[in-house]
């Protein structure tokens, strides 16, 4: 393996783990780690003359024009990151048996992701145009109201899953993670991932591949000329998001097709302090700390680049 290789390998990890974990996009990891240009580019690289040469069965052309040398560790990494969080740490299960803790970890990345974000883009230009953050706020919270609490397990809604998640996922400050949760799917495409069931697996890497042909040209058009814009939307999305991550919920759940389903959730702020009051506040401070820790880390490669 090359040397090139080896220093990838790590970063497609960070960039993998990003995207298990709601609240921390793939987009952003691989923008802290200096990837992301990169990473555009090798997704760009499927194009429609790249679609020609494998109709033509071209193979030089089919192997050769895809940066296969940089997605092939980065990819490795992400998918060693994505069995170790789904079989070793299994995140899915957690949240499920310790929702207070898991989703205090997650509430603490997101409200870190929103300050890195308004930190990139200024708070005198977010004041300058708060109808677009207002207009993210307004467009997350009708997304939130509109799915319901219990969704499908069809191919057709687990196919729409991978193409938003994907989709959702190149985009610096959205995590496809973050996506899967809000539609009800977090668990149940993950816990399929991690015992390889390929009923739902097929669909939703289906739903990848259709997401990055079709969606990924518009946002990287988006973020080339309207990148502040979209920045600031963005930011609005996000806050409209702590509403359904705020650790303290009132969930109740059914038994529907002999599966527990959630059916509604709550949020209530504690009334007492008790432990798990006080070990969900800890995780929000943690995932606080994890978001500052890899913006000084971005700041110190800015610096070592100059």
């Amino acid at each position: 393996m090359s040397r090139k290789a080896l220093t990838l390998l790590p970063k497609g990890f960070c960039i993998g783990a990003a995207d298990v974990v709601p609240g921390v996009s793939g987009g952003t990891m691989a923008f802290i780690l200096g990837v992301y240009p990169q990473l555009i580019n090798a997704i760009k690289s499927f194009d429609l003359i790249w679609l020609q040469s494998v109709l033509r069965f071209d193979v030089k052309q089919i192997v050769s024009r895809p940066h296969f040398s940089f997605l092939i560790p980065v990819l490795v990494g992400a998918f060693i990151a994505l069995i170790f969080f789904t079989r070793i740490v299994p995140l899915p299960l957690l949240i499920r048996t310790y929702p207070e803790i898991i989703y205090g970890l997650f509430f603490g990345l997101i409200l870190g992701s929103i300050l890195f974000l308004n930190k990139q883009t200024g708070f005198v230009v977010l004041l300058k145009n708060l109808p677009l953050v207002l207009g993210g706020v307004l467009f997350g919270g009708l997304v939130v109201t509109l799915v319901p609490a219990s969704t499908p397990d069809a191919d057709w809604f687990i196919f729409i899953c991978g193409m938003v998640a994907i989709s959702a996922m190149l985009l610096p400050g959205i995590s496809g993670s973050f996506i899967l949760l809000m539609m009800k799917k977090y668990a149940y495409i993950f816990n399929a991932l991690g015992q390889f069931e390929l009923t739902i697996i097929l669909p939703f890497i289906a739903g990848i591949l259709t997401g990055v042909v079709l969606f990924s040209r518009v946002f990287f058009y988006m973020l080339k000329r309207f990148y502040q814009q979209t920045m600031l939307f963005i930011i609005g999305l996000l806050c409209s998001s702590l509403y359904i991550i705020w650790p303290f919920q009132q969930r109740q759940f059914e038994i529907i097709r002999d599966k527990e389903r959630l059916i509604s959730s709550t949020p209530y702020i504690p009334d007492m302090v008790n432990s798990q009051v006080i070990y969900s506040l800890l995780m929000i401070l943690l995932g606080l700390a994890l978001v500052f820790i890899l913006e000084l880390f971005a700041e110190s490669r800015a610096v070592n680049a100059d």
